[in-house]
């Protein structure tokens, strides 16, 4: 699709930038640049099944979490420039092999040329596709998805904006994630699973539980309550956090998360009534962190 990325305005940022000379805030410039591309098997059990979730990580990101366990690939911009036509080549490979789903990892940055790609290669696909994200995004650029897009798959971080901007440099992360998540929830309808287990469409938020923000956290889960009930959307509500990157500048985020912090947030949420998935505190490992080196089909 054409696209004037001569200033690029496609997230939250608006920063402007020439993407045909050099790179935006997020780190994206004119060409898709991408760091892996293989069967993810730690995706959710409705999204990695028991054959994988066909994952694609985009380099670069437009949030800038100091927590982040792709820190590489998000901050440091890891990865390789690939053609819009080796992307659906790609796509199509990965449903080869046995995908459930095509997963789009942070590709808020590249929208336009994923949709240039689904426009060729879309009617090929026989799975769904998954718009996987760090929830901070512009409906503007979530509307041209509709139609090409089946799952969202959007974190919801934070509930008090200091805590956005402490963390990710986002201190207008709240009201960008409940306007997103409704645009996508319009999009996409109420949660369907499959009778095999899978998610065909619809949206599961995701909420890792940070050192030390127990109660901010729960009031994440109260606003995804009442804003969106507890019956449509799915949640998965994470207990994986383990310091990486720029953690250690942050005493509150030098440590994991403790047992009981994890469990008065899960049991706050099975006390709305959601529905979804309760991460075991053993993921809180790096071995579940994927290693970026090239491999895979790129």
């Amino acid at each position: 699709m054409d696209y004037n990325f001569a200033s690029c305005r496609l997230c939250p940022r608006k920063c402007g930038a020439d993407r045909t000379k050099g790179m935006g805030f997020c780190g994206g410039g004119l060409e898709i640049k991408a760091a892996k591309a293989y069967l993810h098997m730690w995706e959710e059990p409705c999204i990695s099944g028991t054959n994988g979730s066909g994952t694609v990580f985009f380099s670069g990101c437009g949030l800038k979490c100091v927590f982040c366990q792709n820190y590489k690939i998000s901050a440091e911009n890891f990865g390789r420039e690939i053609s819009g036509e080796r992307l659906g080549e790609i796509f199509l490979e990965l449903q080869e092999k046995g995908a459930h789903n095509i997963n789009l990892v942070s590709p808020t940055h590249y929208v336009p040329q994923i949709i240039s790609v689904l426009d060729r290669v879309k009617p090929r696909l026989k799975i769904p596709v998954v718009y996987n994200s760090g929830g901070y995004e512009l409906t503007e650029t979530l509307k041209m998805l509709e139609g090409y897009v089946d799952i969202y798959l959007p974190d919801f971080k934070y509930y008090d904006n200091a805590l956005a901007a402490k963390y990710s440099s986002a201190p207008d992360y709240f009201e960008r994630a409940c306007a997103a998540v409704e645009e996508m929830l319009r999009q996409v309808g109420k949660a369907r699973l499959g009778e095999n287990g899978l998610l065909e469409k619809g949206v599961v938020i995701r909420h890792l539980t940070l050192p030390s923000c127990r109660h901010d956290s729960v009031r994440v889960l109260e606003t995804i309550a009442e804003r969106f009930g507890t019956e449509d959307i799915l949640l998965s509500l994470m207990s994986q956090y383990t310091p990486f990157y720029r953690s250690y500048e942050f005493k509150e985020l030098s440590r994991r998360i403790a047992t009981f912090e994890y469990n008065f947030v899960a049991d706050k949420a099975a006390e709305m009534g959601f529905k979804g998935y309760m991460q075991e505190k053993s993921s809180a490992k790096e071995e579940y962190t994927p290693e970026f080196d090239l491999v895979g089909v790129l």
